[in-house]
């Protein structure tokens, strides 16, 4: 299922702002005690504090790490995810023909990252059982839909009973393609000239590791 919203593209305050607004988008799951929210590091967890607080469900960090095409990092060829997952953007690969020895540098280099940030933002606590449970992955927007990708096969592992992608913002086509991987789609604004994610933030500064620890405590 997909919830498709046509309420006009007007741009968020901010990442908290964007959050009361997309848990309103998902008021049905509000008091269920099987749900649980998951939020991509780093900018996806103020959005997914908002959506737990306003839920009273629990809040996790599901942590996902992009990976970059070198020298044009924020061009991803892939992404990796908690649970030894690699997804990798074929259409990348192929069009800038990016050897294995680069994809498999760029990967051990994000995996210590991953790992760093679970440590750091779950502070020694054990990651959520998720098994049964309906889980709803959120982050701050989708454009390419790589790091979410590489989330929903990671959590698919864990076997929770319902998978949820839920994202203030995203590209139509990047919406549309999660309807095949998940049991539902919740993007509150898919605008037609969507450009980027940043374009509708007013305020789209990068979360830092001590706001998303703050968050999580």
């Amino acid at each position: 299922m997909i919830v498709a919203v046509t309420d006009p593209p007007i741009p968020f305050r901010d990442r908290a702002d964007a959050g009361r607004r997309l848990a309103r988008k998902l008021a049905a799951y509000a008091g269920k005690p099987a749900v649980i929210v998951l939020a991509l590091p780093r900018g996806g967890v103020p959005v997914g504090y908002e959506v737990a607080r306003a839920l009273g469900a629990p809040l996790d960090v599901f942590v996902v790490r992009k990976l970059g095409v070198p020298g044009h990092e924020e061009l991803a060829m892939g992404a990796i995810a908690s649970g030894n997952v690699r997804v990798l953007n074929d259409d990348v690969v192929r069009a800038l023909r990016i050897p294995p020895d680069v994809i498999a540098r760029v990967t051990a280099d994000e995996q210590l990252e991953l790992e760093r940030r679970e440590q750091l933002y779950r502070d020694r606590r054990p990651a959520a059982d998720v098994r049964g449970r309906t889980a709803i992955l959120v982050d701050d927007g989708l454009a390419t839909g790589a790091s979410m990708s590489a989330a929903v096969a990671a959590l698919r592992q864990l076997r929770p009973r319902r998978i949820v992608v839920a994202v203030p913002v995203a590209a139509a086509s990047a919406c549309e393609a999660f309807r095949r991987l998940v049991d539902e789609v919740v993007c509150a604004m898919t605008p037609e000239s969507f450009q980027a994610v940043g374009v509708w933030y007013n305020d789209f500064s990068q979360t830092t590791d001590d706001e998303v620890r703050a968050l999580m405590a």
